[in-house]
């Protein structure tokens, strides 16, 4: 029986219905890792580091797309609730519109901006030729990027998570293949691996432009729609919260990089680059989950049904904490198996990244909590809150701690600073959560 978001909502059916957002999540976060595994494996430590320390800029531009989905979720799915169909077409119109035209600005501007970013971090000579190259193929793509960041959250909101799910497993696909072709078998290095990114890209981009250009079977379908501004500010304000997360945890990687790049130099790079990768495989997860079960949120309380406000809190906060204890146990259990899997060519760098992960692995237990706090105020359309606890925990709390920590603690320092943002975090997020419970009627 297909599942809809006004639906009453079990555990299993809650899974059921959020799966496909977390496979989606998942699919994306292989680009990077899938790139950084040929790349490491088949070009060596140095082509692995610009990826790395390459790939966090382009995520800042590419939260855009997180912003705009997850703010016009919000938007179109309390429209929804409350019986405005053809309302919620023209919002879905007009955000995927200033989408497309903010990547193509951002196309512009960045091109001449990305190399001197590169070199106020340091970054210089033949590892900055590196950096470069990569960077500027997938600038080209920016626009599909966001895109597809974008309708990962809309196809929930669609009604149709399966086919979401199926774009962004056949752009994974695609990048895999190609990542294997290009970088594996012909040896193509940084360039390979630029492109079988940027054709994943145009497949996850690509055909959901496509398909809600036609009539389909999902809620949502584009249409013509009068220009109104106060949809796009009320987006970006519903939103701000997922971009101004993906901007400062993308600055946060910089930052990483270069305490890194001070303290061990291009071996810290490859093992924070192992660390990431695995962070945001497992990390989707969470992500996955909250963007799944946002619309359903927003759809209730647009609805004003708040029995199931209190039911799908209630299931959210001890789903999270289930998957947060399996995905613990599962790095503890294969650390080294992951470390060797970048870097298992170089025998110290291997040990050094275990003891990193085995650190750093904490966070599982706890960051899910604060993702979902994000994500629920989101959903409730209450972008300040949601923005103040994304931009606490990254901007200040994460800042403070890689900065400090190393000064008491040495390179370990860096690795403690992932476990103190996240308790901040999770305290602050608590706080809103019970001073908002009685304005929401959550619990």
């Amino acid at each position: 029986m297909k599942i809809q978001i006004s639906d009453s909502f079990n555990y299993s059916k809650l899974f059921r219905f959020t799966l496909p957002s977390i496979a989606m999540m998942f699919f994306t976060s292989i680009y990077g890792v899938v790139d950084g595994f040929f790349v490491s494996n088949f070009a060596g430590k140095q082509a692995f580091a610009a990826i790395n320390l390459t790939w966090p800029v382009f995520m800042i531009l590419g939260c855009l797309g997180i912003m705009f989905g997850a703010g016009g979720s919000a938007l179109i799915a309390t429209a929804q609730g409350r019986g405005r169909n053809r309302l919620a077409k023209e919002y879905f119109s007009q955000i995927t519109i200033s989408a497309v035209a903010v990547g193509f600005v951002l196309v512009g501007l960045f091109w001449f901006l990305f190399k001197p970013i590169l070199m106020a971090m340091g970054v210089e000579g033949l590892f900055l030729e590196d950096c470069l190259l990569y960077g500027r193929i997938i600038l080209a793509s920016l626009p599909l990027f966001i895109l597809q960041a974008m309708f990962q959250t809309l196809f929930i909101t669609a009604g149709k998570p399966y086919l979401g799910f199926g774009v962004t497993v056949a752009a994974g696909v695609t990048n895999i293949i190609l990542d294997l072709i290009l970088v594996g078998i012909l040896d193509c290095g940084i360039f390979g691996a630029a492109v079988a990114t940027v054709a994943g890209e145009m497949v996850g981009g690509g055909f959901p432009l496509i398909y809600f250009s036609r009539k389909n079977s999902s809620t949502l379908a584009f249409c013509m729609t009068k220009v109104r501004l106060y949809v796009i500010l009320k987006t970006c304000s519903n939103g701000c919260s997922e971009l101004f997360s993906g901007i400062t945890g993308a600055f946060i990687g910089i930052l990483y990089n270069y305490q890194l790049i001070k303290y061990m130099g291009e071996n810290g790079v490859a093992i924070f680059g192992v660390i990431m990768n695995t962070s945001f495989l497992f990390f989707a997860i969470f992500m996955g989950f909250c963007t799944g079960v946002s619309p359903i949120i927003s759809y209730h309380f647009g609805a004003k049904n708040g029995n199931e406000l209190k039911n799908l809190f209630k299931k959210s906060i001890f789903s999270i904490g289930g998957i947060g204890v399996l995905l613990f146990a599962m790095i503890q259990i294969f650390s080294t198996a992951l470390a060797k899997i970048f870097v298992g060519y170089d025998g110290e760098l291997t040990l050094n990244t275990v003891a990193a992960l085995r650190i750093t692995n904490f966070i599982f237990l706890l960051c899910g909590f604060s993702v979902f706090g994000s994500a629920l105020f989101t959903a409730l359309n209450n972008g300040k809150i949601s923005a103040i606890i994304s931009v606490s925990k990254i901007l200040i709390f994460e800042t403070g701690a890689v900065m400090l920590l190393p000064l008491i603690f040495g390179i370990n320092g860096i690795w403690y600073a992932f476990l103190v943002s996240e308790i901040a975090s999770i305290l602050l997020t608590s706080f809103f959560v019970i001073q908002k419970r009685n304005q929401y009627g959550y619990f």
